[in-house]
């Protein structure tokens, strides 16, 4: 089963409910329809992408480009394995 996705448009907007709201998770989580773990979790990060977060704790700019740079190294591992192949046979092919 697909996970769920929502935009970070949604997610600030149920941290804020929370947050200025003085509500509790459980309410808020039940009236936007997604679990307690989910807005916790967001709440969480919100405080690291403030600053506020543990030593060491990534924000989400620096995860999005921690995915990307763990995309393109393995594209790069795969073309490099391609041309290392293709090396070897037109390597042979020339004796």
């Amino acid at each position: 089963m697909a996970r769920k996705q929502f935009t970070a448009e949604f997610k600030a907007e149920a941290v804020r409910k929370v947050r200025e709201g003085k509500r509790a998770v459980a309410p808020v989580a039940r009236e936007l329809g997604i679990s307690e773990q989910t807005l916790s979790r967001w709440l969480k990060q919100a405080d690291v992408d403030e600053g506020h977060g543990p030593d060491g704790a990534l924000t989400t700019s620096e995860r999005e480009e921690l995915q990307r740079l763990r995309r393109d190294n393995k594209r790069l591992q795969e073309e490099r394995d391609i041309l290392k192949k293709a090396t070897a046979f037109f390597a042979k092919e020339n004796r």
